[in-house]
């Protein structure tokens, strides 16, 4: 559970069950209403509203057992220690019912009996009695599974809040109780990072907070028989949530105060944590509200949300640095057109380096731990920033492509870097695990962009002799490695562009797959299959241009594995091509250039 006042994760959302036959569910206000013979009236019209046509005789009889139950109106045991049993079966029995569970959720209200119920429990643990202690941790976790909106208003409240998580410890399935009261009230006391003025706003996100404690931490998850019980609660959390959501942002001076709180370089690192924290459950929340998305990013837009994001992102604290991350996902995901247009913004009227891609290859290059996979949530932040498919839905093909010439000139070399570096050719012998998950997200990315930026990429790759660089790493120890290796040439093949095929012919680049196939020739491994397909694609596209480079360059080496069809076919292919071109030859004669 968050530090924060603000515990309120995403998790636990649910949807409402659907009605049925004998299955209606009644709100706080509608309950209220209803009394004496209305009650009886009420719930028979509700019934025949949502039955379907059957036959006269089981309308009689569907009406006789709602009027047998609504004249047996449920009567609690008196609250004593003695009578815990029968309450405890009385709760359970209910179960099934949703009219019974109706009934009972009404009459503990107006009897007021949960209260009474945590009288017994304070004497029960007095006097240390377990059965007492184990019974009332069924009745409390069954009247939870009544699943009643106006039962929770009473067991979340100040006064009950404590006793209700009290029950809860004594688990008969525990050899010891819990510990829940302890981490309510010493471990997580509810810190306000920014204050809360309103009082009953704050009584409200304590209360929630503590909701969402008990349907998270002790309430365990319920079988797929029992998952419907928990949908009141499951909304009963999600519309206190989006009330408290709605209340913050029309506060002028609260989300105010979090952003400067956020940048202000006097903030101690452990308040801008829990700020963070904050504000990170507050956008991932917020985020998955449709209806209220776009005004939440209007607010956010005006307290520059982006230009702190980007700072945020470049702060040494790994913490902090991750949250940012998270919400820079949850913005992808949720409104990538809001990030793009920031993105392509801040390109066109920026001179500098310090900018929110920057930021984000340089975490994916300088990865601490890339085998955690904390640079794959920033290698899809990356992909979708800079996928021109995505920009169209703000942008002209013409401000993508200027978009991209900025990219090209302005970013492409940080992403690179890794790969430029070093310029021996030896640079693969050195590179230890970490670097070379580095190496193969950066192959990842580039891949991406052969694909999707096809024209910048390709004056890229010929100009750098990307592929050159890249192909050497096919030497490497770690053998995922050189698979991302070979799948970036295989890519680049796969485009079928002939300026592609003439830059692979004349810097014989070729060369190290034929090694990989000779080297891994008695093997059975991913490389060599990989390898293996590459050539097949060739032979099946019958690509004559590759097809000749590769028989009349590397034939006497792929000798030694003639078993492999491939390389007989494609040599078959070559003879039967430059035989046709001689029959041509010899029917037509030289072409004049005359």
């Amino acid at each position: 559970m968050s530090q924060t006042f603000w515990s309120l994760g995403v998790r636990g959302m649910g949807q409402s069950a659907g009605s049925d036959p004998g299955d209606i569910t009644m709100t706080e206000e509608h309950l209220r209403q209803l009394q004496g013979q209305s009650i009886r009236r009420t719930v028979q019209s509700e019934l025949l509203s949502c039955l379907p046509l059957v036959p006269f005789g089981y309308w009689c009889h569907s009406l006789e057992v709602t009027q047998d139950l609504l004249d047996h109106l449920i009567e609690l045991p008196s609250c004593e220690i003695h009578r815990l049993g029968e309450i405890a079966d009385l709760v359970t029995s209910v179960r099934l019912s949703r009219i019974r569970k109706e009934k009972l959720a009404l009459a503990m209200k107006n009897e007021g009996y949960i209260p009474k119920l945590l009288q017994l429990f304070q004497v029960c643990e007095s006097v240390k009695n377990t059965e007492g202690l184990h019974l009332l941790f069924d009745i409390v976790r069954g009247i939870l599974y009544l699943d009643k909106a106006i039962l929770f208003e009473v067991m979340f409240s100040d006064e009950c809040i404590l006793d209700v998580v009290g029950c809860l410890e004594y688990d008969p399935c525990l050899a010891q109780p819990g510990w829940h009261r302890e981490f309510l009230t010493k471990t997580t006391k509810l810190q306000e990072v920014i204050p809360v003025r309103d009082p009953e706003l704050r009584q409200k996100i304590h209360q929630i907070s503590r909701a969402q404690y008990i349907h998270t931490i002790i309430m365990p998850n319920p079988s797929d028989f029992e998952a419907g019980f928990l949908s009141t609660l499951n909304s009963f959390i999600s519309s206190s949530k989006e009330e408290i959501l709605q209340a913050l942002q029309k506060d002028e001076e609260f989300l105010p105060e979090v952003f400067a709180q956020l940048t202000n370089e006097a903030t101690a690192g452990e308040q801008q944590w829990e700020l963070m924290k904050f504000f990170k459950e507050f956008c991932a929340f917020s985020f998955t509200l449709p209806e209220k998305r776009d005004e939440f990013l209007q607010t956010l837009a005006k307290l520059g949300f982006l230009p702190t994001l980007e700072m945020l992102m470049g702060m040494g604290d790994l913490q902090v640095r991750s949250a940012a991350t998270d919400i820079l996902s949850y913005l992808v995901e949720f409104s990538p057109a809001t990030i793009q247009q920031f993105v392509m913004q801040e390109a066109q009227q920026s001179e500098n380096d310090t900018q929110l891609i920057t930021e984000v290859i340089e975490q994916i290059i300088c990865s601490p731990n890339p085998e955690f996979g904390g640079d794959n949530q920033l290698m899809e932040i990356l992909c979708a920033l800079i996928d021109p498919e995505k920009m169209l839905a703000i942008a002209s093909n013409l401000e993508i492509f200027e978009f991209l010439d900025i990219f090209y000139g302005r970013y492409i070399h940080v992403l690179t870097a890794p790969l430029l570096a070093d310029p021996s050719e030896e640079w693969y012998e050195i590179d230890n695990y970490q670097t070379a998950e580095i190496l193969a997200s950066v192959l990842e990315l580039l891949s991406f962009c052969v694909e999707r930026h096809k024209y910048h990429m390709k004056i890229f790759i010929i100009k750098k002799d990307l592929l050159r660089r890249t192909l050497v790493l096919m030497k490497s120890k770690h053998k995922f490695l050189a698979l991302c290796a070979l799948r970036f040439m295989r890519r680049i093949i796969g485009l079928k562009d002939e300026l592609y095929y003439h830059y692979i012919t004349l810097g014989n680049l070729f060369e190290p797959v034929v090694n990989a196939v000779l080297d891994n020739r008695n093997k059975c491994n991913l490389l060599k299959s990989a390898s293996m397909e590459l050539f097949e694609f060739i032979q099946k596209e019958d690509i004559q241009f590759l097809i000749a480079h590769i028989v009349e360059n590397f034939s006497d080496a792929l000798e030694s594995v003639k078993y492999i069809h491939t390389f007989q076919v494609l040599k078959t292919k070559y003879e039967q091509e430059k035989y046709q071109q001689n029959e041509k030859l010899n029917r037509y004669g030289p072409v004049s250039v005359l």
